[in-house]
């Protein structure tokens, strides 16, 4: 499948790299690192209609610009997908705006970080059946295996990412209170060993503990 992927930072290149890596055929516009397309307006004629645009830029002012630029420039039929941390709020609101001009909108919280070139992005799509399917394949292109869903109407992606976020910021607390309470205890524990062990059949395994005792690999082999 073709697509127009804006933002080429560690997400964007990424999930470029993946879905080229697929066989999709992937133009690029990033004006901080080289691209096939210089302007947004050159990323549209490089691409075929129906086209797919892929916003994967920060939330705030520049989504919302390339937003704006993004809708004076696609023609009805055409899809503007934002991957970013949007408020689903906005995410409804940009809906309805595409949606009056004919043109889909689809909010796709993406998960995965700097890992997800290898691993894949665990993707969270909001939006209408028809552009949401005709994205699919790009969707399970840059998934892992049942790392994909179409959770819901408009807005939905964004919203289940949002609690997606704050989920993994309470676990993050979690393990650094455990852990801090552990290291100021009477007794001379190895942590390391322990967020080993807690990897393998302990109920507060997690893919984020297995960050934090590649942390701790990372800070003893430092040490040495």
């Amino acid at each position: 499948m073709q697509l127009g992927m804006i933002g080429l930072g560690r997400m964007g290149s990424n999930m470029t790299a993946r879905l080229e890596r697929d066989g999709h055929d992937v133009r690029t516009y990033d004006p901080g690192v080289p691209s096939t397309a210089e302007t947004l307006e050159e990323l549209r004629d490089q691409l075929d209609a129906p086209r797919a645009f892929w916003m994967m830029v920060p939330a705030g002012k520049i989504t919302e610009d390339t937003f704006e630029s993004l809708l004076g420039l696609a023609a009805p039929g055409d899809s503007i997908v934002d991957g970013g941390n949007s408020n689903f709020h906005d995410s409804q609101r940009r809906y309805a705006e595409a949606a009056a001009k004919g043109i889909h909108f689809v909010d796709v919280g993406v998960s995965g970080g700097i890992w997800g070139l290898k691993e894949g992005y665990c993707l969270m799509a909001g939006g209408e059946d028809e552009p949401v399917g005709r994205l699919e394949p790009v969707f399970l292109s840059l998934a892992p295996a049942d790392g994909y869903a179409h959770v819901g109407p408009s807005g939905a992606g964004h919203f289940v990412k949002m609690v997606h976020n704050g989920i993994e910021y309470g676990l993050m607390q979690a393990y650094a209170e455990g852990f801090e309470v552990m290291e100021r205890s009477e007794f001379d524990l190895d942590l390391h060993e322990i967020a080993g062990i807690w990897r393998y059949g302990s109920v507060v395994r997690s893919w984020l503990l297995e960050l934090l005792y590649l942390a701790f690999e990372a800070e003893g082999s430092h040490l040495e």
